[in-house]
């Protein structure tokens, strides 16, 4: 196609050479830039692709297209934009033929539950009969195709590839997870969402190559707003009006709280042993009883999400309730059968916040002990360490401190840690290294009505360590320890 037609919908400067000439494919990476493709110059955390301009050419690249001043040999068109991250997105989206125009888009951007909550729309449209795509921080599904995932919102370019695949496999709408990440650096730009959705806003992602401070984060959620035909806010947060603040979108609201357009109502914690449920009347905007298989509020926030989207598609509340009883999601509160006395479960909660919120969960099921086994990455901010080590010590009656992904660290530097944050409280806790040997000695020491959270880990399948990611899925060492000798 035309390089004109790539950048239809961009405003832009020729800076030197043709904008009418023919392309072949278009690039983000150097490596991937052959003759007539044109290389798109992305200023990256790790490195610049301004700075690979003389590389593209000598292979053959017919245009580069440039945020900064660059020296270009002669005969390579030069295109100068604004912003090349919202460049790519664009022109992305033209290079595909707009695939997002011929589905509905539907975005959820939160703190918490985002993963949950693509899932349960999934679950709930698919059983009416949609052919549903998904993106998400575990994996994209196009179709009877699973691709694991990079990143929670992969790049444009990526997102516009799936989408165009999504179109070629039937689907008719995608439900997909949009972080701030992704929404800060453009990766979304340019999709006409049909529905947004705000879970809620916590404090996490701050930090040097992340967002400056928490402002700067209410900020790039409300982007999603701003792009959407129906904006969809939790209005328990406390955060939410900030983040809805320059919304251009009609908006919806769900929550406990008496004035939400969706309401939960009287909640009731279900439980027996290897099993935790809960069940809620749906209010408002919706008048039936759901039941869940996974425990806690936050289930009941993920599964009214689901209703407050699924309710633009006209799905009939049996359809609804059916669908949310199956749900399940990997590595989310995902209950194994180890038992009949005891509840064990695995869970992604990796940062204090997810912990914390996990272990208020499990205690309004008044279990005997709670048992958490975690351990925290390497490579990453201590304060995460110090913190979750204090959270597990003043909410769980029982932790095992143990190796995550040490990555460039050593594991039991990242225990101590831990451990200067678990000593702030009166948590009783011990230290096995191995994750193998510490998950064994959770199920071997469980008592009746126990419930043991492996945290931290959820649907990873690896574990990383100096640079090499290992095969170790936590649902694999559990059915191993359980067909061990004597057990």
């Amino acid at each position: 196609m035309r390089l004109t037609e790539l950048l239809e919908r961009l405003e832009y400067e020729t800076i030197q050479g043709r904008s009418d000439i023919q392309i072949t494919a278009l690039v983000n990476d150097s490596r991937k830039a052959g003759p007539g493709s044109a290389f798109v110059c992305i200023s990256g955390a790790v490195s610049d692709g301004h700075g690979y301009v003389q590389e593209v050419a000598k292979k053959g690249a017919a245009a580069v297209i440039v945020e900064k001043d660059v020296e270009a040999p002669e005969g390579l068109t030069v295109i100068r934009v604004a912003d090349t991250r919202y460049a790519l997105a664009l022109m992305s989206a033209a290079y595909f033929g707009y695939p997002a125009e011929k589905l509905k888009v539907i975005g959820i951007t939160g703190t918490k539950g985002k993963t949950t909550t693509t899932y349960m729309v999934r679950s709930i449209l698919e059983g009416v009969g949609h052919k549903v795509g998904l993106i998400g921080t575990i994996e994209a599904i196009i179709g009877d195709e699973t691709i694991p995932a990079n990143n929670t919102t992969p790049e444009s370019y990526t997102i516009q590839d799936y989408f165009s695949r999504m179109v070629k496999a039937g689907c008719d709408c995608v439900v997909m997870e949009v972080s701030s990440q992704g929404l800060m650096l453009h990766r979304t730009a340019g999709i006409p969402f049909e529905i947004g959705i705000f879970t809620n806003l916590g404090e996490d992602h701050i930090g040097p190559n992340e967002h400056k401070d928490f402002e700067d984060y209410k900020r790039c959620k409300g982007l999603l707003f701003k792009q959407c035909r129906i904006g969809i806010a939790n209005a328990d947060d406390p955060w939410y009006k900030d983040v809805f603040r320059d919304a251009s979108c009609e908006t919806e609201t769900f929550g406990f709280k008496e004035g939400a357009d969706l309401r939960a109502e009287q909640v009731e914690h279900i439980s027996r042993p290897g099993y935790l449920g809960v069940r809620y009347h749906v209010a408002g905007l919706s008048d039936f009883d759901v039941e869940i298989d996974i425990p806690g509020e936050f289930s009941v926030y993920n599964s009214l999400t689901a209703i407050a989207v699924c309710r633009h598609f006209d799905v009939p509340a049996e359809n609804i309730k059916s669908a949310l009883k199956v749900a399940k999601v990997k590595g989310r509160i995902e209950m194994i059968k180890v038992s009949d006395e005891f509840t064990l479960m695995i869970d992604y909660a990796h940062n204090a916040m997810s912990l914390e919120s996990l272990l208020h969960t499990l205690r309004d099921y008044n279990p005997e002990r709670i048992v958490t086994v975690f351990g925290c990455g390497g490579n990453r901010a201590k304060s995460r360490r110090y913190e979750m080590g204090e959270v597990a010590g003043r909410l769980s009656d029982f932790t095992i401190i143990t190796s995550d992904n040490p990555r460039f660290e050593e594991p039991q530097a990242i225990i101590d840690d831990i451990v200067t944050g678990i000593k702030k409280t009166e948590g009783k806790y011990i230290e096995i290294c191995d994750r193998k040997e510490a998950i064994r000695y959770a199920i071997r020491n469980g008592s009746p009505g126990d419930v043991i959270i492996l945290a931290g880990k959820g649907h990873e399948t690896y574990q990383e360590i100096k640079g090499v990611k290992y095969d170790m899925d936590e649902r694999v060492l559990i059915q191993e320890i359980l067909e061990e000798p004597g057990e």
